[in-house]
């Protein structure tokens, strides 16, 4: 199974020890974890990048590390994510705020979303978003995905609200054969 992809402007790859700097840099910034958790200091951002570079080993995928061609930096991370009590199979995204505006979330969550479906076998992907948070809505919709409805964390975030968008694997194929056909 593939465990790197690359789009036109970006290469992902599973997490690796020299991501830990940017990633806890951007685990500082208020901005950009205002909707995935608050700031976490050092440790909460060693945890944090441990969390998913292991998901790797326990399920097989989790989120890729997002770098970008041009420069060779790390961006954020984009990827599948499912822990245990979690509403279904996500399609998340999370990225440095000097990446954002760019259109990498798209681009890396679209690359993700082929990559379950065809490598993971996946039926439907979602993407759990907090209802105030209108840049990730508007990647969801981007990507062509529905709003479902409200959705339910595990603990210890069962009091956090998000909302469910998403779509079938059905749904993904036709827009991408509407796609080409208007090219």
């Amino acid at each position: 199974m593939t465990k790197t992809l690359e789009t036109e402007r970006l290469f992902l790859r599973p997490p690796l020890r020299e991501d830990f700097e940017p990633w806890a840099k951007m685990l500082t910034d208020a901005q950009a974890t205002q909707f995935i958790g608050g700031v976490q200091d050092a440790h909460g951002a060693w945890r944090n990048l441990a969390l998913f570079a292991g998901s790797w080993t326990i399920n097989g995928f989790s989120n890729f590390s997002v770098i970008e061609k041009s420069t060779g930096k790390w961006v954020g991370r984009v990827g599948p994510w499912q822990p245990e009590g979690w509403p279904g199979a996500e399609i998340g995204w999370s990225l440095d705020t000097a990446a954002w505006g760019k259109g990498y979330a798209t681009e890396a969550a679209a690359a993700c979303i082929d990559w379950v479906f065809d490598e993971l076998g996946w039926d439907k992907v979602l993407h759990v978003i907090a209802p105030e948070n209108k840049a990730s809505i508007a990647v969801a919709q981007r990507l062509g995905s529905l709003y479902i409805g409200p959705g339910q964390l595990p603990p210890p975030s069962e009091n956090i609200k998000v909302d469910l968008y998403g779509q079938s694997r059905q749904q993904w194929s036709e827009r991408a054969k509407n796609k080409r056909s208007a090219a």
